[in-house]
């Protein structure tokens, strides 16, 4: 072999399933396809948990049953191009590459498409805080998650009509929600200021204390239980009868029976590589302020009505998060819309919150033109998924879990045995053959 020419190194241990991306989505199903007895291999190119489960909003958002837009979305266009610290915006240098995304989204407002999104996010919503439970349960760590409750509060007279129709859509849609008015919220968060008028709470929701921690006592439980953890770029792969080989921006070579895709916004281009379905995969770039010298200034989340964000108490801090932005993943992070959040806060509380030492964040949150999840297995059952959760990869990932191990098991039991939970009956709507 000549001496310009390195070979690729063939990893060859024997590996059921590779598991690509070290997010809470990834990890959870590691664990879970472990638990199948299988061996079981992640890789990624970042730590555990240091892309977008890193920086979430730490909310068990179970209430969010509506898709991520509704067809007031034409109406704000103009705004989200031209405001770039808005709570919802859209980078006109990425519309172009954006537009064909946006006109399925639109396409997917038609009554039909609409309710199946709310049936498919609420089949997992529901599912969710059981299969939290059982996951943290199982490693001894259910401190880490929070069931208390949350808050979604109004300022304005004008507001009101709006949060009694979200009331009755919410309540017509099984989410379990209760009108408070402001003084029983400020006893609640005694905080929360004056202006504070009224809102709704959802008793079935809570938050983690802190998401990467999450993520880490699960990493520490997959490695007692052999799970194997390697920090490599994964840039293609092939499927062929023994398996799936997959190709690293290194000179390694992954070998496995089973493939599982759970790399988030960055999940298209291996399912194409792997698949050959090219899904209209785009990112939600997710920002948030974390200010630490603020634990203790809220019991539970609260989101604002009018302000567009939401603030998480966490065991580090304060969270502020929320905004949305569409601009691809190549763009630089716009940091102003982190700083936003701390000026959007002010007038919430009674005094404003202490910034000092705050850090701000952006990462990619994987959004399909559905607001549903690609949970699947194609080529046989070799190829597996679990990416697009948007905003919800935390509050589902345990879920889709369970739904992975199932999946990941069907070569071995007949479909119609599976036990997969109350999110059986909807699983048809995380298929990948929707594309």
């Amino acid at each position: 072999m000549g001496s310009h020419h390195q070979a690729s190194q063939d990893v060859s241990r024997q590996t059921d399933v590779t598991v690509v991306g070290a997010g809470i989505v990834g990890i959870a199903s590691a664990l879970a396809l472990s638990r199948q007895g299988l061996r079981v291999r992640v890789v990624d190119k970042q730590p555990p948990g240091m892309g977008a489960s890193f920086g979430n909003a730490g909310h068990m958002a179970t209430e969010q049953v509506f898709p991520i837009a509704d067809a007031s979305i034409l109406k704000r266009l103009p705004t989200m191009l031209m405001d770039p610290t808005g709570p919802l915006r859209l980078d006109w240098r990425h519309f172009p590459k954006a537009l064909p995304w946006f006109t399925r989204l639109l396409w997917n407002l038609r009554e039909a498409p609409y309710q199946a999104s709310v049936s498919g996010i609420r089949a997992l919503n529901e599912a969710s805080l059981g299969a939290w439970h059982r996951l943290l349960g199982s490693i001894a760590a259910n401190h880490l998650l929070q069931e208390d409750g949350s808050f979604l509060v109004y300022e304005k007279d004008s507001s009101l009509a709006d949060l009694q129709a979200l009331h009755e859509r919410m309540a017509a849609h099984g989410v379990a929600v209760e009108a408070w008015q402001g003084s029983a919220i400020r006893d609640a968060a005694p905080e929360l200021s004056q202006a504070i008028q009224g809102g709704l709470f959802f008793p079935a929701t809570g938050h983690v204390v802190d998401p990467l921690a999450v993520v880490q006592a699960l990493v520490k439980a997959a490695k007692a239980e052999g799970v194997e953890f390697r920090q490599d770029d994964v840039v293609s792969g092939r499927v062929h009868h023994q398996g799936v080989t997959l190709e690293t921006t290194g000179t390694t070579r992954l070998h496995s029976a089973k493939v599982l895709i759970a790399c988030g916004a960055h999940s298209a281009p291996l399912t194409v590589a792997l698949t050959g379905i090219r899904v209209p995969l785009d990112t939600e770039r997710g920002y948030h302020l974390m200010l630490p010298r603020e634990q203790a200034r809220l019991p539970v989340a609260v989101t604002s009505l009018e302000r567009r964000f939401i603030m998480t108490p966490m065991a580090n801090g304060l969270r502020l998060a929320g905004t949305v932005e569409f601009a691809g993943l190549e763009r630089p992070a716009n940091m102003q819309r982190a700083w936003q959040l701390q000026r959007l806060s002010q007038g919430l509380f009674k005094t404003p919150l202490d910034a000092t030492d705050a850090t701000p964040w952006m990462g990619f949150r994987p959004s399909l033109p559905d607001s549903l999840p690609i949970i699947d297995s194609a080529q046989d059952g070799k190829v597996l998924l679990a990416f697009g959760h948007h905003h919800l990869g935390l509050t589902q990932a345990a879920a889709t879990a369970e739904l992975v191990a199932c999946l990941a098991r069907q070569d071995q039991v007949p479909a119609r045995a599976l036990s997969c939970g109350p999110a059986l009956a909807e699983v048809g709507a995380y298929r990948l053959g929707r594309f």
